[in-house]
């Protein structure tokens, strides 16, 4: 056993690795799949799929090509990953989440306090709101 660990530290030495981007490829995957194990006869598109962005995260994970994989991990944290991160961990037992009429924002308020007056953050817009 220690003789493959050792191998395949060596293996990986130049490597990046599995990163933010590479990590939810992967979870993305396995659900296009569990997707296709649920709804059977759907051509296997979501098993195909799934295959296809596994074997991209495993190429990601073992490629030497350091400076184009962090551009493409850079990429996806700034424009994708966190967001979809913030919206995980939003608050949703105690807070009630909305967006500003007027200009799209989102906004939260604490839940149970009825109906309120809200002013957005970012236009000034003053609005009602039931929470």
């Amino acid at each position: 056993m220690k003789k493959f660990a050792y191998k395949f530290a060596q293996f990986m030495i130049g490597r990046r690795g599995f990163d933010q981007f590479s990590r939810d490829l992967s979870i993305f995957a396995l659900i296009l799949i569990l997707a296709d194990v649920i709804l059977p006869g759907k051509a296997d598109i979501f098993s195909t799929l799934g295959m296809l962005i596994i074997v991209y995260s495993y190429f990601r994970a073992f490629s030497k090509n350091l400076a184009k994989r962090q551009a493409e991990n850079d990429w996806y944290c700034t424009f994708i990953g966190n967001k979809i991160r913030a919206y995980l961990k939003r608050d949703r037992k105690n807070f009630t989440y909305f967006k500003c009429p007027q200009c799209k924002q989102s906004l939260r308020a604490p839940k149970g306090r009825g109906k309120i007056r809200v002013t957005c953050s970012r236009c000034h817009n003053v609005f009602e709101k039931k929470v």
